[in-house]
């Protein structure tokens, strides 16, 4: 296993252990004894980071139950996440965080983020209720040992947010499809300007960079190199860049968690030859056949002056197409509507300000139509609505 170092100097394995996913039986939740066998074998590989939250259901409490059973939490970091969206009050921090101290079976928490913050606006709300104050106390007194958070916002959210505070990490989903999208290579060049050190979600989609991908980007993978998965080209890239500290991976299967650590432990960054990046850039044509709009992402076309994200909207929209009605819906709800200002494409008032500033001569104002019709019907109303009600955001 190769390490990276975090802000203070300790080392982080490049692979870290996503625990969204831990595999379930179908009738008793988590499977512990699988689970516990692929914790332990990560762990016995090298790997010290291990990534839950507030939400994932049993998280938690299956890797404190483990960590504690095999004596192991002096041996890795923990790293969960503050629920902020069910703040309510101050007293509400310290109340969520107890109950996951208990949960992980420990008195400090190595790495805490604040999950899924969308932008400076809700930053600013939490400091309205004393979360700085009591992050330093946290930190004072060593419950708390470094202080970061998670986004799936554009880049220029993603560079508001580091600048509002003294982070010691951030986290953001980043791989080779996504190299010009949400906080993207933008967002992870200002972080590494500042020495914030980057931990990376969802560097294969969720498998679908695995599992989802054309027959002829397999294909050309395989061409390229017969002994490498599409997984391990997808890690590979992204270890290839200095700036990256960890590398989160769901993995659920023993056979997946030898083989990232086998990665981890042979990669070496700055390694990819020009003919490798032509083999990505051919896989990415590939995969981007069955999108609907040209956008690359740019953001030539911002600031809209009703507020919408439009390469967010375009990039949700063209998901649902190239890979799933799911994976393009959570998408557009994550990024344009769970926010305290929302950016959706209903927004759009058809100014047309927006296209005399597109280098690909999209016509923005009627694929915006398209995407409110495809992706705020039914479904989205409702999930709008329910969202609205919990007043959540």
């Amino acid at each position: 296993m190769q390490y990276r170092n975090d802000r203070h100097g300790e080392p982080l394995s490049l692979i870290g252990f996503g625990c969204m996913r831990f595999q379930r039986s179908k009738t008793k939740g988590i499977d512990m004894e699988k689970t516990e066998q692929q914790i332990m074998t990560a762990i016995e590989r090298g790997v010290n980071y291990f990534d839950t939250a507030y939400i994932y259901p049993g998280s938690e409490e299956a890797l404190g139950t483990i960590l504690e059973k095999n004596h192991a939490r002096n041996k890795v970091n923990i790293a969960t996440k503050l629920p902020h969206y069910m703040i309510k009050k101050s007293s509400d921090m310290e109340r969520y965080f107890q109950e996951e101290l208990t949960r992980l079976r420990t008195d400090h928490v190595d790495y805490y983020l604040m999950h899924m913050l969308p932008e400076t606006s809700t930053w600013e709300r939490l400091k309205g209720l004393g979360i700085e104050e009591w992050l330093a106390e946290k930190k004072a007194s060593g419950a708390i040992r470094n202080v970061g958070f998670s986004n799936h916002g554009n880049a220029n959210t993603f560079c508001d947010l580091i600048d509002a505070y003294d982070w010691d990490f951030c986290q953001f989903q980043y791989n080779y499809i996504d190299e010009y999208t949400q906080a993207g290579r933008r967002g992870m060049e200002h972080a590494a300007s500042k020495g914030i050190p980057i931990v990376i979600m969802e560097p294969l989609r969720g498998g679908r960079l695995v599992n989802m991908l054309p027959e002829k980007a397999v294909k050309r993978f395989h061409d390229a190199n017969p002994n490498r998965t599409p997984a391990e080209w997808g890690l590979r890239w992204l270890w290839n860049q200095p700036e990256i500290t960890v590398v989160l991976s769901g993995m659920n299967s023993l056979e997946m968690v030898e083989e990232n650590c086998r990665i981890a432990s042979e990669v070496r960054e700055n390694e990819l030859t020009e003919a490798d990046f032509q083999v990505y850039a051919d896989v990415i044509a590939e995969i981007n056949r069955k999108i609907k709009v040209g956008c690359t992402g740019c953001g030539y076309c911002m600031p809209c002056p009703r507020g919408v994200d439009i390469p967010g909207c375009f990039r949700a929209y063209n998901e649902r197409y190239s890979e799933s009605y799911f994976t393009g819906m959570k998408e557009y709800f994550m990024c344009t509507t769970l926010r305290g200002k929302r950016s959706n494409a209903s927004l759009c008032v058809q100014c047309g300000r927006c296209e005399t500033h597109c280098p690909q001569h999209i016509h923005i104002r009627d694929e915006l139509k398209n995407v409110k019709r495809v992706m705020e019907g039914p479904p989205y109303q409702v999930a709008k609505g329910v969202t609205h009600l919990l007043g959540r955001f």
